[in-house]
């Protein structure tokens, strides 16, 4: 797989960087999915879980902004974590949770939704779908300029 070609975006080195955790057991598609995200301005991986566990115990110790969560993982589900946080009162704010599944039916999409999930983007077009995602949650997480 060679380089991803990215349109051209502001320079954000310096900013506050927006924090992602990755939640995939897929080591393949975590790994395209770190490439991916290291080469957007502003985003920073912060860590990545192996399974439904970790990606809790992650989530909790790092309070990322964003959680890319798979939904079927070892352990418990994605589903299950993401309805999980959300009963942690003490995790404010919220992290913003897009779900990453390869079945792209309207079950998996409602489930998604249902457990807390703000976007679904399929594994098939993760790059289409999740670059101006996770482009417009960096521009709007940037401190203002003056």
């Amino acid at each position: 797989m060679g380089p991803i070609a990215r349109p051209a975006g502001p320079d954000y080195s310096g900013c506050m960087t927006f924090e992602i955790l990755l939640a995939e057991d897929n080591l393949n598609f975590a790994n395209s999915v770190r490439r991916y995200v290291d080469g957007i301005p502003g985003a920073h991986l912060v860590a990545h879980a192996k399974d439904g566990d970790e990606a809790l115990e992650k989530a909790i110790a790092l309070r990322p902004d964003l959680i890319l969560m798979d939904i079927a993982m070892p352990k418990m589900t994605g589903l299950q974590v993401a309805q999980r946080l959300q009963g942690l009162h003490d995790l404010a704010p919220q992290p913003v949770i897009i779900f990453l599944s390869m079945h792209s039916d309207s079950s998996y999409r409602e489930a998604a939704h249902n457990a807390g999930g703000t976007h679904f983007v399929t594994k098939a077009n993760f790059i289409s779908e999740l670059h101006p995602l996770i482009e417009q949650m960096v521009n709007d997480h940037r401190p203002p300029s003056y």
